[in-house]
C-alpha cells in the first residue's frame, strides 16, 4: 500500500472523532480491534501459512548458523560477520511476517534531536538514519514491541547488529533460544547477584574491536542494544503487582501510562558502554483507540495481531540523549535521569491521549535524494512520517535460504559426479 494511501485512510479514521480526541468506550474499542474478525476458515488458513513460512525461515536461519559456527575456532572476525549476516536474516523474517500476515501502519515523529534522521523515500518507507552503534529505551506496552523496534533498525540497514535484553526462560525455547543465543542477546534471570556477572560478560563483548567485514568505525562493531526499563509490558497485573507496589516502597507516584522505571540495570548497561557509544535514543510508543483505563496487551493480542490479522496502528515518538550528559557516577542522579526522561514520556502520553498522536516536529521529518517533494511537503506539515512496515525489495527474502540452497545444491552435485563416477567404474 502506497504513503498516499495510508495518509487517506488514517485521515477517514481522525475525521471520525471530534476535535481529534481519541475516543472512548465501545467506540474505541472498536477501534483498537481494528479490522472485522475473520471467519475461522480464515483464520486457520493464515494460521497455517504463518507457522508455515515462520518455521521455514526460523530452520533455514538455524541451519545456516550452525553451518558457520565453526567460523569461531578458525577467524571469530569473520565469526562475528557471519552470524551479523545470519541476523539479518532473522530481522527480514519479523518483516515479512509482519508484512504479510499483519499489515502494520506506523507513524513515526521526534524532537529536534532527531533532526534529519527520519526520512521519507519516493516509495513511502522510512529510512532512518540513526548512528551505527547507540542504547535504545522504551516503554513496554506490547511483546511485539521488539519486532517494530527490529524494523526500525532495519530502516537503518542496522538489522544484523541489534543486540536485546530478554527473560533467561527465553532461551530454552527450542531453535529459537539456541538461535538468540548465537546472536549474543542478552538473558536476565531478574536475580541481580546472577544477572551482574553474566552482563559484565555480555557487554564486555559489545565493547572489543574487530577486524571483520562488518566492523564499523574504529573497528567496533556497529551495535544498538535494546532495553526495556520497565522490566515488563504494562497490564493490569503488572501495574498492580509490580509498578504500584514499588512505587509504595521507594516513596515514587506511579504513572498512569507507564509502569516505574528500574534503573540499576540501565545505569550498569550505560557505564559498561561508556566510551563506546555517544548517544541513547529513547522511544515513546503508544497505540490508537485504546479507552481511557484500558492496557493495549488486552486489545492486540499476539492472536488478533498475526493469526487474524488485526493489528494495532502504532505510533513511535523518537528523542536522543547524549551519554556525557548523563550522571552514571551517582546512582542517586542517574535514578532520577531516568525518572525525570519517563515523566517526560508520561506527558507525550497525556498528549497522545487527547489528540489520538505524538506532537509533529518539521525538522525531524526529511526526504532521500529520490522523495516526491509534494508527500515530503506534507509530511513536513504534519511533523511525521506515516509508512508501513515492508521491506525495501522482496528479493532480500532470499537471503534467508541462500546459504542453505547452496550447501543444498554442492551436496547434489557431489552425490550426482560421485554416482556417475561409480557407474562408469562399474560398468
Amino acid at each position: 500500500m502506497g504513503s498516499e494511501r495510508v495518509r487517506q485512510r488514517a485521515q477517514k479514521l481522525d475525521s471520525k472523532q471530534p476535535d481529534g480526541k481519541a475516543s472512548t468506550s465501545k467506540a474505541a474499542e472498536s477501534r483498537a480491534r481494528g479490522r472485522v474478525k475473520p471467519s475461522v476458515f480464515s483464520q486457520v488458513l493464515r494460521l497455517t501459512l504463518f507457522i508455515s513460512w515462520f518455521l521455514l525461515c526460523c530452520a533455514a536461519t538455524f541451519a545456516t548458523q550452525i553451518l558457520g559456527c565453526w567460523l569461531y575456532f578458525v577467524n571469530k572476525n569473520y565469526y562475528h560477520a557471519y552470524m551479523a549476516l545470519t541476523k539479518q536474516s532473522f530481522g527480514i523474517l519479523c518483516v515479512t511476517g509482519t508484512q504479510w500476515f499483519s499489515p502494520t501502519t506506523i507513524r513515526v515523529s521526534g524532537d529536534k534531536s532527531v533532526e534529519g534522521q527520519l526520512k521519507l523515500t519516493k516509495d513511502g518507507r522510512l529510512e532512518t538514519n540513526f548512528p551505527e552503534r547507540l542504547l535504545i529505551i522504551a516503554n513496554h506496552q506490547l511483546y511485539p514491541e521488539w519486532v517494530y523496534l527490529w524494523w526500525v533498525a532495519y530502516t537503518s540497514r542496522m538489522h544484523g547488529h541489534i543486540f536485546i535484553i530478554l527473560k533467561e526462560s527465553l532461551k530454552y525455547i527450542p531453535i529459537l533460544g539456541q538461535g538468540m543465543m548465537f546472536y549474543g542477546f542478552i538473558f536476565m534471570a531478574r536475580d541481580w547477584l546472577k544477572d551482574e556477572p553474566r552482563m559484565a560478560h555480555r557487554l564486555k563483548k559489545l565493547t572489543e574491536r574487530h577486524d571483520g567485514p562488518m566492523s564499523g568505525s574504529q573497528s567496533l562493531d556497529p551495535m544498538w542494544l535494546l532495553i526495556f526499563p520497565e522490566g515488563t509490558n504494562l497490564s493490569a497485573n503488572t501495574r498492580k503487582n509490580v509498578s504500584a507496589k514499588w512505587a509504595e516502597r521507594s516513596g515514587k507516584p506511579d504513572f498512569k501510562h507507564q509502569l516505574l522505571p528500574r534503573s540499576k540495570g540501565s545505569r550498569f548497561t550505560l557505564s559498561q558502554l561508556r566510551g563506546t557509544i555517544e548517544w541513547v535514543y529513547d522511544c515513546t510508543l503508544a497505540y490508537e483507540g485504546i479507552p481511557e483505563g484500558g492496557y493495549a496487551q488486552d486489545y492486540y493480542t499476539l492472536r488478533s495481531t498475526y493469526l487474524e490479522g488485526r493489528p494495532p496502528r502504532v505510533n513511535m515518538y523518537w528523542r536522543r540523549f547524549p551519554v556525557s550528559s548523563i550522571p552514571l557516577g551517582d546512582p542517586g542522579a542517574f535514578d532520577e535521569w531516568l525518572m525525570q526522561v519517563w515523566r517526560e514520556k508520561e506527558k507525550l502520553l497525556d498528549y497522545f491521549a487527547e489528540h489520538n498522536k505524538f506532537p509533529g516536529s518539521e525538522a525531524a521529518v526529511t526526504g532521500g535524494a529520490s522523495a516526491n517533494g509534494s508527500t515530503i511537503k506534507a509530511a513536513k506539515e504534519d511533523g511525521y512520517i506515516e509508512t508501513e512496515v515492508r521491506l525495501a525489495h522482496w528479493i532480500e527474502v532470499g537471503q534467508i535460504f541462500v546459504v542453505v540452497a547452496s550447501i543444498a545444491l554442492i551436496a547434489n552435485v557431489i552425490v550426482k559426479a560421485f554416482n556417475f563416477v561409480t557407474n562408469v567404474a562399474f560398468a
